[in-house]
């Protein structure tokens, strides 16, 4: 979900400069700073953005200024002007009321105040048409910043598959082990029996018999093994779909970490435990990875 794009142009007397970039995120955050003066600019940008992203903190930037007029002019704003004098009668004759003496406001204390002058950039010609080029302008850099997040989204998909891999040969190795640590398990098992049966006790041998039968099926892991077989399937199948997959693939990459816990809790094998260890450590790398995946 990383990415940047910019872009530069003129339109009439006007320069923009514009740059988007993007972060991961669990879901769409999008913060626009543009000019205001642009009516409506902001709302169909937003529109463009919704449509084209999923998930991200995504910023775009975008800065217009008059070229023709760089400098710009100072002049009074007449609204302003007309608010800050009535209210200066006010207050005057509120003091006069209270029998308060004010010093009379000079000229320059009231050109002074916030919003009286202000820089003439000409804003009100930045007309329809002027927009819509701009509008087309942005839409070629987002379409320009999106294709670079195919790109990384590509180079992800190959880290990810490569990851799968690992764990299919994991789960195979597995696999390979289970024999060996079965024949010890049922070896412990019976040296524990023994060792019941050999010191006296009024142990129910029906409810042994039960003990032990459960203790065999916690310790089978043939299942914990068989769902990592189909994490892979869902993980490879979730690649070939393609499109926005990243909250599906952060939930099972959850569900892998699980089946691994479970096989390394339940394992009684240096070996099974070592292969679990190496199951939990590509699940990690896979999970950050799956961060940046949209």
């Amino acid at each position: 979900m990383t990415g940047f794009g910019s872009r530069t142009g003129e339109i009439g007397a006007f320069a923009w400069t514009a740059d988007i970039r993007s972060v991961n995120g669990r879901g769409l955050d999008l913060k626009l700073r543009m000019p205001d003066w642009i009516d409506g600019l902001e709302a169909k940008i937003r529109t463009r953005l919704g449509q084209a992203l999923v998930r991200g903190n995504v910023t775009l930037n975008l800065r217009v200024t008059n070229i023709e007029d760089a400098s710009g002019h100072i002049g009074l704003n007449s609204d302003n002007l007309n608010n800050v004098l009535s209210s200066l009668v006010e207050v005057e004759q509120k003091a006069m009321d209270l029998g308060i003496s004010l010093a009379p406001a000079t000229a320059t204390d009231i050109l002074s105040l916030k919003g009286v002058l202000e820089q003439m950039d000409q804003h009100s010609i930045f007309d329809l048409e002027m927009q819509g080029a701009l509008i087309s302008e942005l839409d070629q850099m987002i379409h320009e910043y999106c294709a670079s997040r195919d790109a990384e989204g590509r180079a992800l998909e190959g880290i990810l598959r490569d990851q799968i891999t690992e764990m299919t040969a994991l789960v195979a190795q597995a696999r390979a082990i289970l024999p060996d640590r079965d024949q010890k398990v049922k070896e412990a098992v019976k040296q524990q029996v023994v060792r019941i049966f050999e010191t006296p006790s009024d142990l129910d041998e029906t409810r042994l018999a039960q003990e032990l039968a459960m203790l065999a099926i916690k310790s089978d892991i043939s299942e914990e093994l068989d769902r990592l077989d189909a994490h892979v399937a869902s993980a490879l199948s979730l690649l070939d779909e393609g499109g926005a997959i990243g909250r599906r693939f952060d939930f099972l990459t959850q569900e892998f970490n699980r089946e691994a816990n479970t096989l390394c809790s339940k394992s009684q094998h240096s070996g099974l435990t070592t292969v679990g260890l190496a199951m939990k450590a590509t699940i990690d790398q896979m999970r950050e990875q799956v961060q940046n995946v949209e």
